[in-house]
């Protein structure tokens, strides 16, 4: 390739010089001087202005280089912040991400996590902030130091926080609560530590987990976790037509639920998301369906009022705060072919409609309202802590009852035991008096024998007596 220049170079300069020399006739030396000045400072100029090109070239294909890496990374950001409707493996996008997370913000309220416990008096517990890893000097463990903060307090005095321990979980970055020990009352807040009082009587296994140190790392959260159906699920799974959540994951389940459930609650939750079984209850009953037909459904009440005066819905269900309210003529609307999942009685209007037909039916577990769920366990351990004490009474008297039956029946074996003596003694007695009273009678009936042989004697010799006198009588002058 540059030998090719160099002669087209040389070519060019050599057709220059014959043309000058053909024009040296007409021209003046002054043209031939300009021409060939003019001609120098071209070839001078064409080695920069052919590195001026290559550079030009190789800028130009890093300009187009980024162009298409910036049309492709702006595609993917706009997959990344919006997601890819043509490809669901994708996922969703960050703003739908983000909304998700301020809906689960705003329900789960606020949270302060990673606290440390650094000691209890009173039945208070004192909680504090670790330092962050960026304020730690070296050498010095993480959270080991509390955080240097001007401000407010930690949490405000006076709010109902619940308490949970933390434990770390494997895959997971920061430590996840597992152990629910009970609601609390904020009684003292620095913008480092906090002092919290539980509002009511813990359990012994609250107790024991907070007075044996056990719970060392404590999450705070303003409001009770929602229950919800995905948190069980396992990382990555998809629905199926088996599982409608995804497939959920059983060592997570065994692990959380712990030991100290029954086998029915655990066989809930493994279960959730499956196909029903003939012997599931009403309430754990879903359906999904499929519209042969366009369908719409009005969810929005023409009722206006303060959802204080009577909830969020009115008495069929359509809502009556404009939050909630879908807006324009209020109806949810359906397109043919369209599959959702609803409670087995709704899918069974729709079905009998002609609207819908019949796709298949889910057992979903009934979710958890903790605040409720706890306000109940209270009540039924309050219930059941009056119904011990009763029995224990109960027992005690009882206890004595036995006690007293006991003596009792040891002195009346006792009893038993002298009058089987006395009744021996009494048998041995009897049947001598008996053997006595048979000699007697015997003895008796000799002597009557006798006496009667005697009498029988005495009368004949009265009667000779008689006689004798008699005889006497007669014979006397």
């Amino acid at each position: 390739m540059n030998i090719a220049i160099i002669v087209l170079i040389l070519l060019v300069v050599s057709g220059f010089g014959y043309l000058l020399w053909r024009s040296r006739d007409s021209w003046r030396w002054f043209h031939l001087t300009a021409a060939s000045i003019s001609m120098i400072l071209a070839i001078t100029f064409l080695f920069p202005t052919a590195g001026v090109l290559k550079s030009r070239a190789a800028w130009n294909r890093v300009k187009e280089d980024l162009e298409n890496k910036l049309e492709r990374l702006e595609k993917e950001q706009e997959s990344l912040k919006f997601g890819n409707p043509l490809d669901p493996a994708e996922g969703e996008g960050l703003v739908d991400l983000q909304l998700r997370l301020q809906k689960f913000a705003t329900e789960a309220g606020r949270r302060w996590a990673n606290l440390r416990m650094q000691g209890t008096a009173d039945g208070s517990v004192t909680l504090v902030r670790p330092a962050a890893r960026s304020e730690q000097p070296p050498g010095i463990e993480p959270d080991a130091v509390p955080v240097q903060v001007n401000g407010g307090p930690l949490i405000p005095v006076g709010l109902v926080v619940y308490g949970f321990g933390e434990t770390p979980q494997p895959g997971v970055a920061v430590p996840v609560p597992t152990f629910f020990l009970g609601e609390f009352k904020v009684t003292a807040s620095t913008p480092t530590q906090v002092t919290i009082l539980p509002t009511f009587t813990l359990e012994a296994r609250q107790q024991q987990a907070i007075g044996s140190g056990q719970a060392q790392s404590w999450s705070l959260y303003e409001l009770l976790p929602l229950d919800g159906h995905e948190p069980f699920v396992a990382l990555g799974s998809e629905p199926t037509d088996d599982a409608a959540f995804g497939r959920v994951d059983d060592e997570a389940v065994r692990r959380l639920l712990g030991q100290g459930v029954s086998e029915g609650l655990r066989s809930a939750y493994l279960r959730d998301g499956s196909r029903v079984r003939p012997d599931d209850p009403p309430t754990t009953r879903w359906t999904k369906i499929e519209f042969t037909k366009p369908h719409g459904i009005v969810v929005d009440s023409p009722e206006k009022r303060n959802v204080l005066d009577g909830g969020f819905f009115d008495v069929s269900g359509q809502s009556v705060d404009s939050r909630l309210q879908r807006g324009e003529d209020g109806t949810v609307r359906f397109r043919t072919s369209e599959q959702i999942v609803l409670k087995e009685e709704a899918a069974n209007e729709l079905i009998e409609l002609g609207v819908a037909k019949l796709v298949d039916t889910y057992f979903f577990r009934p979710l958890n309202d903790y605040r409720f769920a706890l306000r109940r366990m209270r009540l039924r351990i309050t219930e059941l802590t009056v119904r011990r004490e009763a029995l224990e009474f109960e027992q005690k008297v009882l206890t004595d009852a036995i006690e007293a039956t006991r003596a009792t029946l040891a002195a009346n074996q006792e009893a038993k035991l002298q009058l089987e003596k006395d009744l021996a003694q009494l048998e041995r007695e009897r049947e001598a008096l008996t053997l006595y009273a048979s000699n007697l009678k015997a003895s008796l009936t000799e002597t009557r024998t006798t006496l009667a042989g005697v009498y029988r004697s005495n009368l004949q010799l009265a009667a000779e007596l008689r006689s004798i006198h008699g005889e006497i009588a007669a014979s006397a002058p």
